[in-house]
């Protein structure tokens, strides 16, 4: 498994968002990104996380950032969970489990006494130039925008 540190560049990949887009990490060169993954669309605690970046997303634009989420659910049930909630941002599909692996994110757990393959909740925050400035282990669905304009000093 991938273990990233604050400082390393942050793995590119290019993909489809909930709406057939390609989205390109590249693309977002000279601008600050916070990736975020999550387990599962539709979930409660995954709700939470994409509505709280939902409700603040106007001041993060506004902060400078760009919001993309990632799970390996596919286009889908990516669109079906964006348009159920109104989600103004990317939501990139990961069926390969290609970009949650790169990332570190995704690997057997103990989920509810079973064990199974899942993505953990975490953030990347990544800089104007492509690296990871900061990561966030531990995230809190319902404060995921305070937790990033925290730990930027915002």
């Amino acid at each position: 498994m991938t273990h990233l540190k604050e400082g390393q560049m942050a793995p590119i990949f290019e993909a489809k968002d909930q709406s057939g887009n390609t989205i390109k990490l590249d693309d977002y060169k000279g601008q600050k990104v916070i990736l975020y993954f999550y387990p599962k669309d539709d979930t409660p605690g995954c709700t939470k996380e994409a509505c709280n970046f939902r409700d603040n997303y106007q001041k993060l634009l506004d902060e400078g950032y760009q919001v993309l989420g990632v799970n390996f659910d596919d286009q889908d049930t990516h669109k079906q969970f964006a348009e159920k909630y109104d989600l103004p941002f990317p939501l990139v599909a990961d069926p390969e489990t290609k970009i949650v692996n790169d990332y570190g994110v995704y690997g057997l757990r103990n989920i509810m006494g079973k064990e199974m393959m899942a993505v953990d909740r975490k953030t990347f925050i990544i800089d104007e130039e492509g690296k990871i400035e900061k990561i966030i282990d531990e995230v809190k669905s319902q404060e995921a925008t305070e937790q990033v304009l925290e730990v930027m000093g915002g």
